[in-house]
């Protein structure tokens, strides 16, 4: 057998991927992808686990930070992600953090070779001031990248609640982790093309987490976004509707509350419903 890790080994039913007609090869890479799904399946447990968890210890404290590293791909799933919690949820940006190898300037360019920096992950670690409040998620595809896996070392050494994700089994980051996830998609169809199956699968794997945790923390109600900011006009809207919804008043009423309340759904939800 290879010693190859999963993610790494080609699959030789593709050998011909470039041959085959536009039509087989976006079925073929589909079916690639539908992987992901069934390795996100596999993997609920251990998701329902780091959720638990996450709630518990950012519910323990208002300093408590959500922190996400990674490298390449999966450093820009994280960020992704995070970003994100902000618009959603209303979760504060200044209680998020992100490293990243090679820093926000890999984002919008690869830096393929500050992956292997592990002084720099202990530095940035150090830099962020993480603590026993906080809370690191890390991943990586192959599981073995040396700075995501230093940053989560360095993390837990500092006291911080550590949640590792990779696609790969018994992998070093798995067990550097707290919590571990295996997200285990296998050989890529494009070989070694780990944006692909075992990108989707960590992408589909952050969603279910970070929202478990926000609905954990009270930020949704009745199926709601109720904590969501609605800074332009789609988001107001869908916030009027909320508020209509949720207190049976008219839109308009709605929008007249949102506006006394300076766009806090919450509190909107609150004056209508007290008579305010």
């Amino acid at each position: 057998m290879s010693d190859l890790d999963e993610t790494e080994r080609a699959d030789p039913r593709f050998r011909d991927l470039e041959m085959r007609s536009p039509a087989e090869l976006l079925a073929t890479l589909l079916e690639g992808q539908a992987r992901a799904n069934l390795a996100v399946e596999t993997a609920l447990p251990s998701i329902e686990a780091a959720a638990i968890a996450v709630t518990g210890r950012i519910a323990a404290s208002p300093q408590s930070r959500l922190v996400y590293a990674g490298a390449g791909t999966s450093g820009r799933l994280a960020m992704l992600d995070g970003v994100e919690l902000g618009p959603t949820f209303g979760w504060p940006t200044e209680r998020t953090e992100f490293l990243l190898a090679g820093g926000t300037a890999s984002l919008s360019r690869a830096r393929e070779g500050a992956e292997d920096d592990r002084t720099a992950a202990v530095t940035t670690v150090r830099e962020a001031g993480i603590g026993r409040c906080d809370v690191v998620i890390a991943l990586a595809a192959s599981g073995r990248t040396p700075f995501t896996c230093e940053i989560a070392a360095a993390s837990r050494a500092a006291g911080a609640l550590v949640i590792t994700l990779a696609n790969n089994p018994d992998t070093p980051l798995l067990r550097a982790g707290d919590h571990a996830i295996l997200l285990r998609t296998g050989s890529e169809v494009l070989a070694g093309s780990t944006r692909m199956a075992a990108g989707t699968a960590q992408k589909i794997a952050l969603n279910l987490l970070s929202t478990a945790v926000m609905v954990g923390l009270g930020k949704v109600f009745r199926g709601r976004m109720i904590d969501m900011h609605p800074t332009n006009r789609k988001l107001r809207r869908r916030a009027a509707r909320m508020i209509a919804d949720v207190t049976g008043c008219g839109e308009g009423d709605a929008i007249a509350a949102m506006e006394v309340c300076e766009g806090d759904i919450r509190a909107a939800m609150l004056r209508i419903e007290s008579g305010g």
